[in-house]
C-alpha cells in the first residue's frame, strides 16, 4: 500500500468516524473542498503541512494519519506457518499490531448454523484476530466473509458488521480483540 493510499484511508476514516462531512473537515483545516476531496481519493499529493493541518482539524497528531492502524484483513493460513524453535519451544506468530487501548483474548465456541449470526460494529479502531483450534468456521466483515480450518489464523476489523459460525458441527476459536482509546467528537463541538 502506498502512503499515499494510507493517508486517503485514514483521513477518510477518521473524518467519518467524527461525523464530519467533507466541507466540515476542509473548513476546521482551511483547506478547499477540492483538495481535501482529492486526498481522500489517493489522488492528492498533500505536504507535511497540510496533514499537520488535517490532523489538527481532526483532533489527531500528523503521525496517525500516517501509520496503519491495522484495519484490514489478513489471513495466515495452515499450511503456509512459519514455525520458529525457541529456548522454550516452537513459536508461531500469528500477527503484530500497535496502538493504545484494550485487548480482550478469549476462546470461543460455535454450533453449526443455517445463517450468520451477525455482530453490530464495535467501537471505531476495534480489531479482531481469530485462531481456529477445532472445527471449520465462516468468519469475518460482513462483505468480506473467510472460510477458514484448524490452525488458520485471520485479522479482520471489528468496528464493522462481522460474525462467526461453524461449517461443521462444534469448533472452537481464540479470539483476541483490541479497541483503541481514541477521543471522539462531533460535528455539532
Amino acid at each position: 500500500m502506498s502512503l499515499n493510499d494510507l493517508v486517503s484511508r485514514n483521513v477518510r476514516r477518521f473524518r467519518s468516524e467524527r461525523n464530519l462531512t467533507l466541507g466540515d473537515l476542509a473548513r476546521r483545516a482551511s483547506l478547499s473542498k477540492q483538495t481535501l476531496s482529492k486526498i481522500e481519493q489517493g489522488e492528492g499529493n498533500p505536504t507535511v503541512g497540510t496533514l499537520e493541518a488535517i490532523g489538527e482539524a481532526l483532533g489527531l497528531s500528523f503521525r496517525r494519519l500516517v501509520t496503519e492502524w491495522g484495519s484490514k484483513t489478513a489471513v495466515s493460513r495452515v499450511d503456509d506457518a512459519v514455525w520458529v524453535r525457541t529456548p522454550v519451544g516452537e513459536e508461531r506468530n500469528l500477527d503484530r499490531i500497535y496502538g493504545t487501548g484494550y485487548v480482550r483474548t478469549q476462546l470461543v465456541t460455535v454450533e453449526q448454523t443455517q445463517r450468520m449470526k451477525l455482530v453490530p460494529p464495535q467501537s471505531p479502531g476495534t480489531l479482531h484476530q481469530l485462531y481456529v483450534i477445532e472445527g471449520r468456521i465462516e468468519a469475518g466483515p460482513e462483505n468480506e466473509m473467510l472460510v477458514l480450518n484448524i490452525g488458520d489464523f485471520a485479522r479482520f476489523p471489528g468496528d464493522v458488521g462481522h460474525g462467526y459460525r461453524s461449517l461443521d458441527g462444534r469448533a472452537v476459536f481464540h479470539l483476541t480483540t483490541t479497541a483503541p482509546e481514541v477521543p471522539q467528537f462531533t460535528s455539532a463541538e
